[in-house]
């Protein structure tokens, strides 16, 4: 098969379309024939050998998570009603950006008549984060919600669920193109945070008291400058890092302001507390409460043009890499 292979830690210049070895499914598994696969700014940082400690990974593989695709083989001990079904799931371990990849059946979703693989794909990943955060935060409604890296796809799938929650939503983005996509998606306010002082500007949409919750999508310090606007009680997440590391924040701080702090430790499928599941997300999407935004999409032999747009934050919204 051909892949899109990762042959050393580096500039995106290390991802090389190749062929690649088939996968086998084991006990469980489904093999995929792939449609669509998801891109994250985490695939950008793992490329670069950073996160080592969240992602056991060591070149050269395969990049890639959530995908959709049409199940064509079933492994031991999986169910042979997948086989030809069009799903949407996440790969065993890596190796979405690829022709056929490995799948635990137990996590499969059918695609439903309703939504098209494109948008099935590109609210997989980052809707079930956005939906563990909303099932970890305190109710929204009438909130003052502060959400930073507001025109990522995760941030626009916060937006929609803080703005239909009915809170007083803050987006937080860099340029103009960025604020306008927010405030399209349900963004009272939309504040420019590459400007100096931005975090007079939260504190004058919430008329100084502090936003309630705090979506921090940002890291480094933006997240930090996001931390000191959290008001004395308030609730706050540390789930992003494309600036190079989740937002730092003093602990002796928050346990004396009374500040709840969620971290990406919250957010993994096996250390979290929420119940929230890929047909949840699913379900949501054909609801009408998560509408992804896909800016660009990439064929296999341009995923390294991919993580670079990612990394200089050109696109507004997602990109997805369409296989086939």
């Amino acid at each position: 098969m051909r892949a899109a292979v990762v042959t050393e830690f580096g500039a995106a210049d290390v991802i090389k379309t190749q062929d690649w070895p088939d996968p086998e499914p084991a006990a469980g598994e489904v093999l995929i024939e792939v449609a669509v696969a998801d891109m994250i700014f985490v695939d950008t940082a793992i490329r670069q050998g950073h996160h080592s400690e969240f992602f056991d990974v060591e070149p050269p593989y395969v990049p890639g998570s959530s995908l959709a695709g049409t199940v064509r083989v079933v492994g031991p001990e999986a169910s042979t009603d997948w086989i030809g079904k069009t799903v949407v799931g996440r790969s065993v371990g890596f190796g979405a950006h690829a022709e056929l990849v490995r799948a635990q059946a137990a996590g499969l979703v059918e695609v439903p008549a309703g939504l098209n693989v494109e948008t099935a794909v590109a609210v997989a990943g980052d809707g079930l984060t956005a939906l563990m955060l909303e099932d970890l935060a305190p109710p929204m409604q009438g909130k003052e919600v502060l959400i930073t890296a507001s025109a990522g796809g995760m941030g626009l799938l916060l937006i929609q669920l803080a703005h239909k929650a009915s809170a007083h939503v803050i987006a937080a983005a860099r340029g103009q193109a960025k604020l306008d996509l927010s405030k399209a998606q349900g963004a009272d306010v939309v504040i420019d945070y590459s400007l100096p002082g931005w975090e007079k500007s939260v504190l004058e949409a919430t008329n100084g008291r502090g936003a309630d919750i705090v979506f921090e999508g940002a890291g480094g310090e933006l997240g930090a400058t996001a931390f000191s606007v959290v008001r004395d009680g308030g609730w706050f997440s540390a789930h992003g890092a494309p600036s190079g590391g989740f937002a730092a924040y003093d602990v002796a701080d928050a346990e004396r302001r009374g500040i709840t702090v969620k971290g990406i430790h919250d957010l993994r499928a096996d250390t979290t507390t929420t119940t929230i599941t890929g047909a949840d997300v699913i379900a949501r999407a054909l609801a009408g409460d998560l509408s992804p935004v896909v800016d660009k999409v990439f064929d296999l032999d341009h995923v390294a043009d991919a993580h670079a747009a990612l990394e200089q934050r050109t696109l507004l919204g997602k990109a997805l890499i369409r296989v086939k």
